[in-house]
């Protein structure tokens, strides 16, 4: 089989909102496609519906959101008759509770399975281990970072050659500074309401509390009691329903009187736009993150990074050189980092900027995610065709 032609794969998700793994979704629907394969994409749907159609996919929509266990055996009911109808070749799951039913339908119609490791799973009791093992179940095991396949294999029972670290991808025709004009850049500025001599830190996440907003708004203050002013934090993202926390987020930037420091934008389609409207990005993650893609879409665009020293990051983020590294959880430490971001001038920054873009460039290119990822389809089904010879009767002597 030439790479991806006549491919049919039916990816699993359970939705296409805002994040990483729909991103990899889309792009993976795109390979399929660009390749002559055939790109199904089962999930709730959402607002990357249209970019979904633009990447050559196609939607499937089922509730793969719910984890109503009824409407999970339900599922994998229907992504089986899917799979028979439309002559699916590989079922790829991309979560755990869609991950249960999709693994169920390719048994049943018998046809590979694959799985994508976007995040390190809490296992606080034997119930919760054994939902989340449905993950490192597939023919093929998809780890989003080398220190998310270490964590397979410490926690999973599975066999090392199945578990293939590929890092997400940053597509690099769409994060590139140089097409971004001036004029849009300081535009946005003016949005955000940017005084000219001000910082501006940019803080992208879906609005949830292992994200570590309430960490950098405590920094913020900090920060704003030495020097007035000095910075602008933009926070993006959707609370997601989360309206609690965000209430709370929204509470401590008025207790710290940060109403003019700290502006909370929601959620932002011009990413690359906003990454180059800002003088860094950080990522106060209080929780190991998998990968952490905004850190790399931030660095392709020239911008250096603050990180917490955990997961993901410490993959992506090289001290020094493209950022800095810091304690999670302590907003003091992440006040100090910003400020030394501050003073190490513009050149410096610029400087940082240039070393993270030559590294997204030679490590995690979209082209890399995508090739890497039709390697794996490859190989599965090899696989499976070797199988079926094995088990095939023999054939008679002449």
């Amino acid at each position: 089989m030439q790479e991806g032609h006549n491919l049919t794969v039916l990816q699993v998700t359970p939705e296409l909102n805002a994040g990483g793994v729909e991103r990899t979704t889309l792009e993976i629907a795109e390979a399929i496609s660009r390749a002559g394969g055939l790109a199904l994409v089962a999930a709730a749907g959402g607002r990357l519906e249209p970019d979904l159609k633009t990447a050559g996919g196609e939607l499937i929509r089922i509730p793969a959101h719910s984890k109503n266990p009824i409407t999970m055996i339900a599922n994998a009911f229907k992504l089986a008759e899917i799979a028979r109808k439309r002559k699916v070749q590989i079922i790829h799951a991309r979560s755990r509770a869609p991950g249960w039913s999709a693994l169920f339908a390719a048994r049943m119609a018998k046809v590979p399975f694959v799985t994508t490791y976007h995040g390190i799973y809490n296992a606080k009791s034997p119930l919760k281990a054994f939902y989340n093992s449905v993950m490192a179940r597939g023919d093929a095991i998809i780890a989003n970072s080398e220190f998310t396949r270490e964590h397979v294999l410490a926690h999973h029972d599975v066999m090392p050659e199945r578990v293939t670290a590929i890092p997400r991808g940053v597509d690099l025709a769409v994060f590139d500074s140089g097409k971004i004009a001036p004029q849009s850049i300081a535009a946005l500025r003016a949005e955000w309401r940017v005084k000219p001599d001000q910082c501006v830190v940019f803080v992208p996440a879906r609005l949830t509390r292992w994200k570590g907003q309430t960490i950098l708004i405590e920094a913020a203050r900090l920060l704003n009691e030495r020097r007035p002013n000095a910075v602008k934090f933009i926070i993006a993202g959707d609370d997601q329903g989360r309206r609690a926390y965000s209430q709370e987020m929204l509470s401590a930037i008025k207790a710290g009187g940060l109403q003019d420091v700290v502006a909370m934008v929601g959620h932002l389609r011009q990413m690359p736009l906003a990454f180059a409207a800002c003088d860094m990005a950080v990522f106060p993650v209080i929780e190991p993150e998998a990968f952490g893609r905004g850190a790399v879409e931030a660095e392709a665009m020239g911008v250096p990074v603050i990180a917490s020293n955990l997961g993901g990051y410490t993959e992506t983020v090289v001290e020094g050189q493209t950022g800095f590294l810091v304690p999670a959880g302590a907003a003091a430490p992440l006040c100090g980092a910003i400020e030394r971001m501050i003073d190490a001038g513009a050149e410096k920054r610029a400087e940082m900027g240039r070393n993270g873009q030559e590294r997204v460039k030679a490590l995690y290119s979209k082209l890399a995610l995508q090739s890497a990822t039709l390697a794996v389809y490859e190989r599965v089904l090899r696989q499976a065709e070797s199988r079926k010879v094995a088990k095939s009767p023999g054939q008679p002597v002449l």
